[in-house]
């Protein structure tokens, strides 16, 4: 596939670097001219300009990319690039900073493919590794919305139960069931709830405790502490 990406700062090139290892052809646009001799220098194709510009992500191929990547730290520059890139057909992924807020989705989420906020992405995974344990947050679906990754443990209320008896609360739901090593998939209403099973659940941060408990138990959201 081809893509093209906005930006060759911290973010796109590392994402540059990722594509190409797995075989993709990857177009950088970038204005700051010592970001474009870096990118060169690492072998990249790069286009120099204005991402916001149309004429500049037309020279960088846009007609012929399947997916178009706004990943610059300028808010109106991705969009604008993302609009350009719609216009031709491109699936847009369009990245968030500090501007990390529910107004931003509400805003742009129907206009693009995919928002991303990468500061948020590595918080989590900082945040995996401090806590350890049997409780992972996955992604944040949106400002008020965690999708987390929770193994069954020997304490968990619910070791022994099956799905359909698991009573969560109103604002959380089971995405994906997997039993202990085995492949995650499609919750069914008679999978039984066994030490070591993994379940995929979207909650709101206002019940994430309860969800811990339900299926882990005191102890552990006692030593995870919040969300």
């Amino acid at each position: 596939m081809r893509f093209v990406i906005i930006g060759a700062g911290r973010v796109g090139l590392r994402t540059a670097r990722v594509l190409r290892e797995e075989g993709h052809d990857i177009v950088l646009v970038e204005l700051d001219r010592d970001r474009v001799e870096r990118a060169r220098e690492a072998n990249f194709e790069v286009s120099e300009g204005d991402g916001s510009r149309e004429e500049v992500l037309v020279d960088a191929g846009i007609e012929a990319a399947d997916a178009l990547g706004a990943l610059t730290a300028d808010l109106n520059v991705n969009f604008a690039a993302c609009m350009i890139g719609k216009h031709f057909g491109c699936r847009t992924v369009l990245r968030v900073d500090e501007d990390y807020r529910e107004v931003v989705y509400q805003k742009y989420a129907k206009e693009v493919d995919e928002i991303v906020y990468p500061e948020r992405l590595g918080a989590i995974g900082a945040k995996n590794a401090l806590l350890g344990g049997s409780i992972r947050a996955i992604a944040d679906i949106a400002q008020h919305l965690q999708v987390i990754l929770v193994t069954v443990t020997e304490e968990s209320p619910m070791n022994g139960y099956s799905i359909e008896e698991v009573a969560l609360p109103a604002n959380a739901r089971i995405l994906a069931f997997g039993k202990k090593d085995g492949p995650m998939g499609i919750p069914l209403l008679d999978d039984s709830l066994e030490t070591g099973d993994r379940v995929a659940v979207l909650a709101d941060f206002d019940v994430l405790n309860d969800v811990r408990q339900l299926l882990v138990g005191d102890e552990v959201v006692t030593a995870a502490g919040g969300a």
